[in-house]
């Protein structure tokens, strides 16, 4: 089939042209190509002489030797130059094949084929560079036609993707990368090749035969063009990047770990609570480093309790872990799979009481992760239980299910001990773990492991702390006669919840009652131990029923001496000594800050519904009576216990029936948010409104003030005034008289029935027959007898005489001596005390409950003798 030479052909880029010589030697044919090399017509040489009409004169002598032994038959090649069309002063140089011909009529003649000899050069230049490109070039170059299939490739590129690289021809992308990154490709050649654009950079990823690695490489593409300008194909220089590509991965995950690590410096451990410090490390982990991550703590951990030994042998061949809780758990992907079995190291529940750990190292896996605060055990050949026996990281594979891709079992190790197992996990489409990320999983678990273990110490110490305070604060609503109470008691941060704030109410004889509040200046365990020594200071001195003003002065000396190292100072020349004189100053000085305290203290007597109060450097008490506005009592403050030289005054007070009598610390009136004169205000303008009852009281108190600042402990102490009715209260003065005694008895008798309370007076008789007897024979003054009924019987004998009755045993031979003896066998209570004129001898009987009291037993009534 003729067709016409498409442009671009190879003969325009070599110029090739022709002549022919006849058998006269001159020229008889000339064709087109021969007039554009040499810039001659056809009328211009047809019928010349070839050699002068082309050679220069010097090389013309030589150059009819060769026309004649040409037409002689003999073929010559050589180079021969001649002038350049336009460049008269320039030669070129054409190598010229000459052929013998014959003619029709047999002569001989010669035809003449010419090439440029300048073109030629270049194309085997040409040639060259291109051999080395696709021969020598250390990259794989392809080159693509124009339907995209491989026309061309190196060696190079053959070597990376097997065979020859002449057996690459015709492939495609999809023989060579998967097919996501076969149509990538395949889109970019057909961009390139409709566009002209080239592209850089092209990142590919794929495997080489034979090889299950991933690879990487980067691609530049351009559009290849004939000498016309018309397209021929993309070519392709593909370049090996896995090393800089693993290079930079290793980079960006060292950048990434020291950014994590960073991280969990800045965010883990911030609270003393386990839970809270569960939580931080997964918020630092996922998603910046796994994909799912749990936290399992020893059940002992959280209770504060040292957690069981994890490494040695099991104690049973092929037992399941320890038990563990779940404590936190987090999640970065939208479907965890929760009902697919997990990762090898599922975890198993814990044995129920009466089972036992089946072959597999426990009961049955359940379905999925345990739940947040489960229970549970990892089996015993799982790579969780392996990481908790030996306290080193393990790694488990997949789930088999495609999801969850590889897991870290990472022990938390505190102090050589291990605390609980942190899961990581990285699901699939992300990468496997690492030796980096081993590490790092590594660092994670132990930073947070030694914040665990700082907060399982703490907790472990804020219990002992809460269960001392909580042992030296009146347990439920405290009761007392004439009184309705309510109080309550808030830390001043929920993380300490302990402090030195601390309020009490105290059974005195006569169904008196003691109300205590008091600020042990500080916070935390040693003020709470300040408050503890002096609360149990402030008990003993109000049973043995002294004044106010009496009570705090004794305090005051309780306090100081609880403030001075060793109970008091020492000579430097004996005995042992501090360190140093500045380290004796600091403790000394630490000492008395923890012991300095404040505190009111009042008697209530509901007979009278008087109160009497002291105070020592505390702020004062407020009551409200009924129809009135709150204010507060004018109570000298007196000096701060643990200061001393100052005594202590007491103001009495006659309080209303129904008056509402508040006692507390600055806590509650006092922040940096507003002065203690505003506190004050806020108080009595809280406390003054309708009546309500009296723990509505008290939340609207805490609800009116700022309460929530955390900058102090609160104590609060209300107590509604209900003083005992005049019918409930006998009170006699009897002469001094041996009459008395009887009288005594009859007026005891009579009014005991007229409360109905029969079954008492058989013993109430005898023992007020004693009591009267002994304020005779060993009393001075008048005698008054009272009488009290409220949730007890109280019965009080009061006399001029100063010498308080002392219990004894009397000898076989006394007649006498047993009065108090009976005293303390029948009733529930007995005692004395100081007036401001005399004493008081009092006893105390239970009230009956419809049951006859028990006789004496021979043992007691033989301890009288």
């Amino acid at each position: 089939m003729w067709q016409s030479s498409p442009p671009g052909s190879i003969y325009e880029y070599i110029r090739v042209a022709s002549f022919s010589i006849g058998p006269d030697g001159l020229i008889e044919q000339w064709s087109g190509r021969a007039a554009d090399l040499f810039g001659m017509g056809p009328h211009e040489v047809i019928g010349c002489d070839p050699v002068e009409a082309f050679m220069p004169p010097e090389l013309r002598r030589g150059g009819h030797r060769r026309i004649r032994e040409i037409l002689d038959g003999k073929e010559w090649t050589g180079l021969v130059p001649f002038r350049i069309p336009g460049e008269q002063a320039v030669r070129g140089l054409a190598e010229v094949y000459v052929m013998p011909s014959v003619t029709a009529a047999g002569e001989r003649a010669a035809l003449c084929i010419v090439v440029d000899v300048r073109a030629l050069r270049g194309i085997e230049t040409d040639l060259a560079a291109s051999q080395a490109i696709f021969g020598q070039s250390p990259f794989g170059f392809v080159l693509f036609g124009k339907d995209l299939s491989v026309v061309r490739a190196n060696e190079r590129f053959a070597d990376v993707f097997g065979g020859m690289a002449a057996d690459h021809r015709g492939r495609r992308a999809e023989d060579y990368l998967t097919r996501p990154e076969a149509d990538r490709l395949t889109e970019t050649l057909r961009r390139v090749l409709a566009t002209g654009e080239s592209v850089t950079d092209l990142r590919l990823i794929g495997t080489v035969p034979g090889d299950t690695d991933r690879r990487h490489w980067s691609m530049n593409l351009y559009r290849v063009h004939s000498g016309s300008g018309r397209p021929t194909g993309v070519a392709g220089l593909a370049t090996d990047v896995t090393s800089r590509h693993v290079a930079a991965r290793e980079a960006a995950s060292a950048r990434r770990n020291l950014r994590l690590l960073n991280e969990a410096s800045a965010r883990i451990g911030n609270s003393l609570d386990l839970e809270t410090t569960a939580r931080e490390l997964l918020d630092v982990a996922v998603p910046g480093f796994c994909d799912l991550a749990t936290v399992d703590l020893f059940p002992a951990v959280l209770t504060g309790a040292e957690a069981p030994p994890a490494g040695g042998p099991a104690p049973e061949p092929r037992a399941a872990s320890p038990e563990l809780r779940r404590v936190a758990q987090a999640s970065a992907v939208s479907d965890p799979h929760p009902h697919a079995p997990g990762p090898p190291g599922v975890p198993v529940p814990a044995a129920r009481s009466g089972e036992h750990p089946g072959a597999d190292g426990g009961a049955a896996p359940e379905a999925g992760e345990p739940a947040l605060g489960a229970v549970h055990r990892y089996p015993h050949a799982s790579a969780c239980a392996s990481a908790l026996r030996t306290g080193r990281v393990h790694e488990a594979p997949g789930d088999g299910l495609g999801f969850v891709r590889s897991t870290l079992a990472v022990p938390m190790v505190a102090h050589d001990t291990v605390v609980g197992l942190v899961r990581f996990s990285r699901t699939k489409g992300s990468e496997p773990f690492g030796e980096r990320d081993r590490d790092l999983a590594g660092e994670l678990a132990a930073r947070a492991a030694v914040c665990i273990d700082n907060a399982r110490l703490y907790r472990r110490e804020h219990e002992r702390a809460l269960i001392l305070q909580r042992s030296l604060l009146p347990p439920g609503a405290p009761e007392a006669a004439g009184l309705d109470i309510a109080c309550r008691y808030l830390p001043g941060n929920a993380t300490t919840e302990v402090g030195g704030d601390w309020f009490d109410v105290i059974e005195l004889p006569g169904h008196r009652t003691a109300l205590v509040v008091g600020d042990v200046m500080g916070r935390g365990l040693r003020a709470a131990v300040a408050m503890g020594e002096l609360r149990t200071a402030v008990r003993t001195l109000a049973l043995l029923d002294l004044e106010p003003a009496e009570v705090l002065s004794a305090l005051d000396e309780v306090a100081r001496g609880l403030g001075t190292p060793g109970g008091g100072d020492r000579a430097e020349g004996g005995g042992t000594q501090w360190p140093s004189r500045a380290l004796q100053k600091s403790r000394e000085a630490d000492l008395s800050e923890v012991y300095l305290a404040t505190c009111v203290y009042a008697v209530y007597d509901p007979v009278t519904r008087r109160c009497t109060f002291a105070n020592a450097g505390h702020l004062p008490p407020a009551v409200v009576e009924p129809g009135q506005e709150a204010r507060l009592l004018d109570v000298p403050p007196g000096m701060p216990l643990g200061v001393g030289g100052e005594p202590f005054e007491e103001v009495e007070v006659e309080l209303a029936e129904g008056a509402l009598l508040t006692l507390y610390t600055d806590g509650l009136v006092e922040s940096r948010d507003h002065p203690l004169d505003e506190g004050l205000d806020v108080l009595r303008t809280a406390l003054t409104g309708p009546r309500m009852r009296l723990e509505a009281a008290c939340d609207h108190v805490l609800a009116a003030l700022d309460t929530r600042h955390g900058e102090d402990d609160i104590a609060l102490l209300m107590a509604r005034i209900q003083g005992l009715p005049e019918e409930a209260v006998g009170d006699w003065t009897l002469p001094r008289e041996p009459r008395s005694v009887g009288r005594a008895r009859e007026l005891a008798r009579r009014r005991l029935n007229e409360w109905n309370l029969d079954d008492l007076v058989d013993t109430t008789e005898l023992l007020v027959s004693e009591l009267v007897t002994n304020a005779l024979r060993y009393g001075e003054g008048e005698i008054r007898l009272r009488l009290l009924r409220d949730r007890t019987l109280v019965c009080e004998v009061w006399d001029a005489g100063l010498i308080q009755p002392r219990r004894r045993r009397a000898r076989d031979t006394d007649e006498g001596g047993r009065g108090l003896q009976l005293v303390g066998l029948l009733s529930a209570a007995w005692g004395s005390r100081r007036t401001p004129r005399g004493k008081t001898v009092w006893f105390e009987l239970a009230l009956p409950d419809g049951q006859s009291a028990a006789d004496l037993t021979v043992e007691q009534l033989l301890s009288m003798y």
